[in-house]
Order: C-alpha cells, then structure tokens, then sequence
C-alpha cells in the first residue's frame, strides 16, 4: 500500500508512468492505495483508494484524467464540483465526477472523514492534477 497526502509525511506524490514528482501535502489527509488493475477497456486502469480527512482538512481543487465514483463509509463531507453547489455526503452516500471535471473536498466536521474512491482512468497519466487557482464558484 502507498501512502500518498501522508498528514505527517514530508511528501506527495502523483504517478506518471515510472516518473514521480514531488509536491507539499495537504495537511490532515492520508490516502491509502488499495488496489490498481487493468480494464478489458485498452489503455484503461481502475484505482481504488480511502482517503482520511482530519477535521478541518482539505483537499484542494484538482481533477482526475477520468471518472471517480466517491462513497463516504464514515463521517461527513463536503464536496463542490467548479460550477455547482457544494453537496455534504455523511456515511453511506456517494457521488459522481466526471472525467477532467475540477473539484474539491473537505472535511467541516469535528471527527474524521473518510472517502472511498473509485477511479476509472487512463493509464500513464497522473492520478491527480492540482488546479492552479481556485475556480471562480
């Protein structure tokens, strides 16, 4: 298992092929790889990962280069798309984003939130592409 957003990690990390880069972390976050496998669909993988949200954190505007189906299996959480209202999943709820589609995450609560995240993407690209700025709501 890969930690990535480690909260008490010294580093972030996206996967481009064989090529890593090193970026800051959000603080409070910690990703967890699950599981990586190839689609009968060519040049597509699917990723799974959970994600912990301490209270308060924040996962910063960023896309995927696919979809990812998000569920909530404990706490709550706040997530906005660019161009929609935020949306507050609690446990047992899930959402949808498309594929390129820049959003964000974060945790408003007072416990720990997690996200399980499904992602459906092309294979060879970074997982996560950070937003430059913040979208215009």
């Amino acid at each position: 298992m890969n930690r990535i957003y480690g909260a008490a990690g010294g580093f972030f990390l996206f996967f481009a092929g064989a090529a890593a880069m090193q970026i800051s972390p959000p603080a409070g976050l910690t990703r967890t790889d699950l599981s990586r496998h190839d689609l009968s669909i060519e040049g597509r993988e699917v990723i799974q990962t959970r994600v912990d949200f301490a209270p308060g954190a924040v996962a910063p505007w960023h896309s995927h280069p696919g979809e990812e189906v998000i569920y909530v299996p404990e706490g709550t959480l706040e997530f906005q798309l660019q161009g929609e209202k935020p949306v507050l999943l609690e446990a047992g709820n899930v959402l949808f984003v498309p594929a390129g589609k820049l959003h964000m995450a974060r945790n408003p609560g007072t416990a720990r939130g997690v996200e399980l995240a499904t992602y459906i993407v092309e294979k060879g690209k970074p997982l996560l592409i950070r937003a430059n700025v913040s979208p215009s709501q």
